[in-house]
């Protein structure tokens, strides 16, 4: 009974409430999870978001990424705070219409096989490049090298995801064959 309430929630959230997101096969979806976009969301395959985390950008989530609780993708430049005479609060906001200032170009891309640690935050206008980590707790400000664990506030490279180029490539090689084909992107 768990399990089909599970799936109706799914099937609810996916093809009626972020019906115009585009999600791939197998997603799982925390409890109190929020989404919205000024244009697109875009999920792939595997995708798992942990409870109360939301995306509040456009993104493109690539193939099993693991997004864990409290996680959040925001945009940079949600308010135009340099609107002169009007307090922020009220000032335009992406969600107007009408808005025409900073980020409405810009999104988040994940790339596969990435785990983002809990009550992580991300900035529009990056990319996590695919096979990374980033630690618990961290601000992402910048893009994030593949294959490599960021943390902090903001967030740097603490250190390569394997320890050495041989286990990276046995890691490339094994996932090509089993899920499959990635060429790691240099930034």
């Amino acid at each position: 009974m768990k399990q089909l309430i599970r799936k109706l929630r799914f099937l609810f959230l996916i093809h009626y409430k972020w019906r115009r997101f585009r999600f791939g096969k197998n997603p799982y979806i925390g409890r109190m999870v929020y989404m919205w976009a000024k244009h697109n969301i875009s999920i792939g395959d595997n995708f798992y978001i942990g409870k109360f985390s939301q995306i509040e950008c456009d993104a493109e989530i690539g193939d099993h990424v693991i997004m864990a609780n409290r996680v959040a993708l925001i945009g940079r430049y949600d308010h135009n705070y340099q609107q002169i005479g009007v307090p922020i609060r009220l000032a335009s906001k992406i969600r107007d219409n009408d808005y025409n200032w900073k980020g409405l170009d810009e999104k988040i891309i994940i790339e596969d096989d990435v785990w983002i640690g809990y009550g992580s935050i991300l900035l529009a206008g990056i990319r996590i490049g695919q096979g990374s980590i980033i630690a618990a707790g961290s601000v992402v400000t910048k893009n994030v090298e593949p294959f490599s664990i960021y943390a902090g506030v903001p967030a740097k490279k603490v250190r390569s995801r394997f320890e050495n180029e041989d286990e990276l490539n046995i890691h490339i090689k094994l996932y090509n064959s089993n899920f499959r084909h990635i060429t790691p992107k240099q930034n």
